[in-house]
């Protein structure tokens, strides 16, 4: 079985071309910066590692990259691992390992990605994860927490007003 998921944070706007011939097809290719679990330790100071992941989507799933994808977004792409090979210009030969994008969504809400990505026009996250939870009117607010670190929860509110069970 060949299957990826990945979340990471897009390194640039990804890069658009149309294929040739007798259908056009959009093909998307961008970079994932993807962390690793755990810190190395270098010269005594912590330090974030990360993978950079080379990705492509084709068709609508890259119609869809152009348009509302943009650098520093976080997203949750699946898809499968290809590998290739091609001569460069030098006569070299070149080895490529892409992941052929199956999926991809938002991994952050709107407001959290908007300052990173920009106004994203009215941009529907169809499908993605919406992030955060939706604040119930009847919830307490963070005023009322007594010594214990607890909130008092005023006699009427029901449990389904509440985010967990």
């Amino acid at each position: 079985m060949n299957k990826v998921i990945l979340m990471g944070r897009l390194t640039r706007d990804p890069d658009i071309r149309y294929s040739q011939g007798e259908r056009s097809m959009a093909i998307a290719r961008y970079t994932l910066a993807v962390d690793r679990r755990g810190r190395r330790q270098q010269d005594g100071n912590e330090q974030q590692t990360a993978d950079f992941i080379s990705c492509v989507a084709f068709d609508r799933a890259a119609e869809f990259a152009e348009k509302y994808f943009r650098q520093g977004m976080r997203v949750l792409i699946s898809g499968r691992i290809q590998t290739g090979s091609y001569t460069n210009k030098d006569g070299q030969k070149v080895y490529t390992t892409d992941v052929v994008i199956e999926d991809q969504e938002f991994a952050d809400s709107k407001g959290a990605a908007a300052p990173m990505g920009g106004d994203m026009g009215g941009a529907a996250y169809g499908g993605g994860y919406q992030g955060g939870y939706q604040q119930q009117a009847s919830r307490p607010t963070p005023q009322s927490a007594i010594g214990d670190g607890f909130m008092n929860i005023p006699d009427g509110v029901e449990d389904e007003g509440l985010p967990f069970n």
